[in-house]
């Protein structure tokens, strides 16, 4: 069955980046010029997505502005000479997708905000990209990369990148056995190991190709007792434990734009490559080097 639906998860308080997400939220912060949930959108269109579904909180209806059409701004750029491309650009983000918004009403963690998109899903595979996670593969999108898989094994798929210890730590880890390339077949998750629980530096990261039996596995998760959130890992793990899960170590640059230094990352890398600044910012950088 053709995937044709993802989940964007954006509802989450932007904690790690304060101030600068007390009024602006995290998703809409910038990579040179987009705010960074296009680019998960601009990802999820280029893999064959066509319906989206943005699940936000309280304070994030500038999200949903973005992806509507902004007459009297582009009604002010419209046939002035030198904005032609400014007026495509920002026309693009409101016709990039069917893009949907419902909010989560109480922040109750991952699993429980993919769990309020149980009926946009129905009966269909879909895909979830997290808010936080931009990963970048102009030629091949992670998005993708994950549903081929999915096609090729009919199985859920999650995307995974070896980590340091310290981030397995902070995030999951995963039990694999490789199955052919980047393939691997996923055996058991644990979230937030300690160093005596870690099976492999291998950890998911932002994306997630999924069945509707998910929703089962969510709703029998019980809230963690240190947090009271609900893990989605747990139900990844409970689909791993039925043999229902294989692991994509996906090609592509990772961002995490929930980390101040992530941010920066993002920002400086695809300024290196951007066609309008690119030569004059690496420029700008090796003269800085100098200064310091």
């Amino acid at each position: 069955m053709k995937i044709t639906k993802a989940i964007i998860p954006a509802a989450g308080l932007g904690t790690r980046v304060l101030p600068a997400s007390k009024a602006v939220p995290k998703e809409m912060l910038n990579i040179v010029d987009k705010p960074a949930i296009q680019y998960l959108v601009e990802e999820a269109a280029a893999s064959g997505i066509t319906d989206i579904l943005i699940i936000t909180n309280r304070g994030k209806n500038v999200i949903e502005d973005h992806f509507d059409y902004a007459f009297e701004l582009e009604a002010n750029l419209k046939g002035k000479k030198g904005k032609e491309s400014l007026y495509e650009s920002v026309r693009k983000s409101a016709q990039l997708a069917n893009v949907y918004f419902l909010r989560q009403k109480e922040t109750k963690g991952l699993g429980h905000a993919v769990l309020t998109a149980k009926t946009f899903v129905g009966n269909d595979p879909f895909a979830i990209l997290y808010g936080d996670d931009i990963i970048i593969n102009n030629d091949y999108p992670v998005t993708k990369q994950l549903i081929d898989v999915f096609d090729k094994y009919g199985k859920c798929v999650t995307g995974v990148k070896e980590c340091t210890k310290e981030q397995v730590m902070k995030y999951c880890s995963l039990d694999v056995t490789p199955i052919e390339n980047n393939v691997m077949r996923c055996n058991r998750i644990i979230e937030k190991p300690n160093e005596n629980e870690i099976y492999s530096m291998y950890a998911t990261l932002g994306r997630n190709v999924l069945t509707p039996e998910v929703f089962d596995f969510i709703e029998k998760t019980e809230p963690s007792p240190k947090t009271g959130e609900i893990y989605l890992t747990d139900a990844l793990n409970m689909l791993a434990s039925e043999g229902n899960l294989f692991a994509l170590d996906f090609v592509g640059r990772r961002y995490d734009m929930g980390d101040k230094l992530g941010i920066l990352q993002a920002n400086c890398e695809v300024a290196l490559s951007h066609p309008e600044i690119g030569e004059s910012f690496k420029n700008y950088l090796k003269e800085l080097v100098k200064t310091f």
